[in-house]
């Protein structure tokens, strides 16, 4: 890969990241999408020699540090979800964009579970029920994230 596409790559999870963290009124906050999860996804389906479990645990300590959540949280989500995007992309690739919506609420699902999880370890209060709708909401955006990463994928030849 050449070091404009890797440059792409990243300035696409640099959004994600900046997504993460733009202010929203206190209703929507937490409503957020999960965005460096849904540009990791998509990556791993698209170039998943390139883009993986490494890359899922360096995006899960910057989102860790962005967030301000215990230090290896997200790193362990996201290692988790790469894996087993990259495990499955053959056959993930070939969905329609409403079964691969399916396959993404899943994983979103599964993250939001682990993340669940490292919370209750270590002590810290019980999200409400709107936790839960976040990976439904990221599962309707499949389809507009595919598509618009795959132009862009496209349109600067990202191999």
């Amino acid at each position: 890969m050449n070091g404009r596409g890797l440059g792409i790559i990243w300035l696409t999870f640099g959004i994600a990241l900046l997504l993460t963290i733009l202010p929203l009124p206190e209703w929507a906050r937490p409503l957020r999408p999960q965005w460096v999860t849904l540009v990791l996804l998509y990556w791993c389906l698209a170039l998943p020699h390139r883009i993986s479990v490494g890359t899922g645990f360096v995006l899960g300590l910057l989102l860790d540090v962005l967030t301000g959540t215990l230090l290896g949280q997200h790193a362990l989500t996201l290692s988790l979800v790469s894996y087993i995007t990259v495990q499955l992309h053959a056959r993930i690739r070939v969905f329609p964009l409403w079964q691969q919506a399916l396959v993404v609420l899943v994983l979103l699902t599964m993250e939001q579970i682990l993340a669940f999880w490292v919370m209750a370890i270590v002590g810290l209060r019980p999200p409400g029920l709107e936790y839960w709708a976040i990976p439904l909401i990221g599962a309707l955006l499949w389809p507009w994230a595919f598509v618009t990463l795959r132009n862009v994928r496209r349109h600067f030849k990202v191999t």
